[in-house]
């Protein structure tokens, strides 16, 4: 038997980062890996991103959310947290979906980095060719 959860819950992934996202009413306090998101991520540009699914739906001060984020970079997991966040509140409130997709928040970034072919140094990078 499944036990239901009080909680909304997400996943959001983009690149190689995945983060699992909990939304609490609260605040609006937002916890990445138990430290406060302005620290964890740093630079406004990746705070931006990942607060985008909030102000679209009008919800910034009303839930507190905590992230649990690995893989990838800084940038990836600012992605994988903003997907995790529309999906958490899509699951708060249906009626949010119109606003999500058409913000494009619900779409998974399918672009991952392509993988490194033998006798070569990357994926597409070859030798240096020497004539003599």
């Amino acid at each position: 038997m499944a036990i239901a959860t009080t909680t909304p819950q997400g996943t959001g992934r983009r690149k190689r980062a995945v983060a699992r996202v909990r939304l609490t009413t609260g605040s609006g306090e937002i916890k990445v890996n138990n430290r406060p998101i302005e620290q964890y991520l740093g630079r406004a540009t990746l705070l931006q991103i990942v607060r985008q699914p909030l102000e679209a739906t009008n919800s910034m001060g009303r839930f507190n959310i905590e992230v649990a984020a690995h893989g990838g970079g800084l940038s990836g997991q600012a992605g994988a947290i903003r997907h995790g966040i529309a999906r958490a509140l899509l699951r708060e409130d249906e009626t949010l979906r119109p606003v999500l997709r058409k913000a494009g928040l619900l779409t998974r970034d399918p672009r991952e980095k392509e993988s490194k072919k033998y006798g070569r140094k990357r994926a597409r990078k070859r030798f240096q060719f020497s004539k003599r």
